[in-house]
């Protein structure tokens, strides 16, 4: 059981390359889940709490995630962070991202570092800060065809359940509720229009041109097309919603409503309740940032 005061762990260090019975023993079937929708309180504290929170790329889920994290100082993992930071090392050694047979070797075999504090992003790939690269248009064009490779998906899919551990954490992704954390005790989808999702991502790429994304509001609605097409039909957990989640159109909602809502599901659901002060500290300055979606 996690102390609280060890909510924030900071820097999570995990070399990848899973023997295969740990790959087992990480593996929960989406029929072993806990019934989120079934209105009655379940028995958790804080620190066996998880909240899944999936959508597409734009629809605000790494903002709300980070803002629900901090308003119930719990922990943060964003998921798409260790597609991106192995597929920048994928790029980096010049290996093809649609290569399974190397970036799934690759993959064995490099030493991968991530933040679970909400306010800080940092990721590490063999001891090098790669934190903002791995934000660039060259990983975010190549990454759903590394993260499509189902060894790949095995592999990160059983970091990612190191991490979450017992609990006591909020993760964001596009498969947490279907396959990473089927029993998460609250899963929201979040999701949003076509014309909203591109213009908080171009928005949010302007403020960043050193990383050489596209900012043309037709030309990023284009590519959130494009990585919607591929990730909701990968074979290996693909987008989509699960069964047992609610789901919220941000379309028309601010960033702090949002929040809102999702503690709201929480304190319904569980024993767990946000502190006024906690919340009002998580909102200010919060924007529509959305670059963690991988």
């Amino acid at each position: 059981m996690m102390d609280p005061a060890d909510r924030y762990d900071g820097i999570r260090v995990s070399r990848l390359g899973f023997a295969r019975d740990d790959w087992e023993k990480h593996t929960m079937p989406a029929d072993e889940a806990t019934d989120a929708r079934s209105g009655r309180a379940i028995d958790v504290d804080s620190s066996t709490l998880v909240v899944a929170i999936d959508g597409p790329s734009g629809s605000g889920k790494s903002t709300v995630a980070r803002g629900t994290a901090r308003s119930l100082r719990l922990r943060y993992l964003d998921t798409g962070a260790t597609y991106r930071a192995l597929t920048w090392l994928v790029l980096e050694r010049g290996i093809a991202p649609d290569d399974a047979g190397k970036v799934t070797a690759l993959a064995d075999g490099f030493s991968l570092t991530v933040s679970t504090d909400p306010d800080d992003a940092t990721v590490l790939v063999d001891g090098r800060d790669v934190t903002v690269p791995i934000r660039g248009s060259a990983v975010t064009s190549a990454v759903s065809a590394v993260s499509a490779i189902p060894e790949v998906r095995r592999r990160l899919v059983a970091f990612q359940r190191g991490i979450i551990g017992d609990g006591g954490i909020v993760v964001e992704g596009r498969d947490i509720g279907t396959t990473v954390c089927p029993d998460a005790q609250v899963k929201i989808f979040l999701t949003a229009s076509a014309t909203a999702r591109a213009t908080r991502r171009s928005a949010d790429l302007a403020t960043t041109p050193d990383l050489g994304a596209v900012t043309d509001l037709t030309d990023v609605q284009a590519e959130l097309a494009r990585r919607d097409r591929l990730d909701s039909s990968r074979v290996s957990s693909p987008l989509s919603q699960a069964a047992d989640a609610l789901t919220v159109d941000s379309t028309t909602m601010d960033v702090g409503g949002v929040i809102r809502f999702v503690l709201d599901m929480v304190a319904q659901r569980t024993d767990v309740r946000a502190d006024a002060t906690d919340v009002s500290r998580s909102l200010t300055g919060t924007t529509t940032s959305d670059r963690g979606d991988h």
